[in-house]
């Protein structure tokens, strides 16, 4: 990703917005499940309309990937909204079929109902977060995650980095004041990247206590496939957590 283009034009976005062919489940789930958790305008974005409940926490997920995180936090937390966002349809895709439990080759039902299922707190954004920005109210989330984003490691298009002055400040405005921001990556050009970017930003302090704190999985962390994949070539996750001034 990187910088908006011009002012009033949309950012430009790098990266994928569909892999392989989505399959006659998985586009069932998109055409009949998605609409009924998708968030877009700006009146979405109330506690009472999203989740039945002014008096909970919110989380946001940006590039949720393949669902696998975001779904278990959720399940774990059935108290808290999670809204989640992502460009990659197959990665919306297996996040509604995560939620709805269908499969390939499972029997459709005629009508599918987003509330019948056992996580209900999920809503999704399925475009690019830059342009939700501006529809979020101020200080709307207690947490935000962003979660193994794309590295971009080529100084060419180091612009292209989520992690970026533009972003930073849309995020410190709209997570509350002593909310979590985490960062997760596996990439040591990104490890680099945030932690002199992060530095240098002033509305976020680092909260670890000692050298080995950002090495160890956080207590609520939830495994993903993309993290044991990691592991296994040899890539070692690491965990930053900022509190927003």
């Amino acid at each position: 990703m990187m910088n908006r283009n011009i002012e009033n034009q949309e950012p430009k976005f790098f990266g994928r917005r569909k892999g392989r062919v989505i399959r006659k489940a998985k586009g069932f789930l998109l055409e009949n499940m998605l609409p009924q958790l998708r968030v877009v305008e700006s009146k979405d974005f109330n506690k009472e309309k999203m989740f039945g409940s002014n008096d909970l926490e919110v989380c946001l997920e940006i590039g949720f990937g393949d669902g696998q995180h975001i779904y278990g936090q959720a399940k774990n937390n059935p108290q808290t909204g999670y809204v989640g966002v992502e460009v990659f349809q197959n990665g919306v895709a297996n996040l509604l079929s995560l939620i709805s439990g269908i499969k390939e080759g499972d029997n459709l039902p005629c009508k599918i109902d987003a509330n019948s299922f056992e996580v209900k707190n999920i809503r999704i954004y399925d475009d690019d977060m830059r342009k939700l920005f501006q529809k979020i109210p101020d200080n709307f989330f207690d947490k935000v995650f962003l979660l193994f984003p794309d590295p971009w490691p080529k100084k060419k298009h180091a612009s292209r980095r989520f992690v970026n002055d533009d972003n930073l400040k849309e995020i410190s405005r709209v997570l509350k004041k002593g909310g979590l921001f985490r960062i997760a990556t596996d990439h040591p050009v990104y490890k680099c990247h945030v932690l002199r970017t992060m530095y240098e930003c002033k509305s976020f302090y680092w909260s670890a206590k000692c050298g080995d704190d950002w090495r160890k999985e956080p207590v609520d962390w939830v495994r993903t496939k993309y993290q044991a994949k990691a592991i296994r070539e040899g890539r070692r996750p690491v965990w930053f957590d900022y509190i927003n001034m």
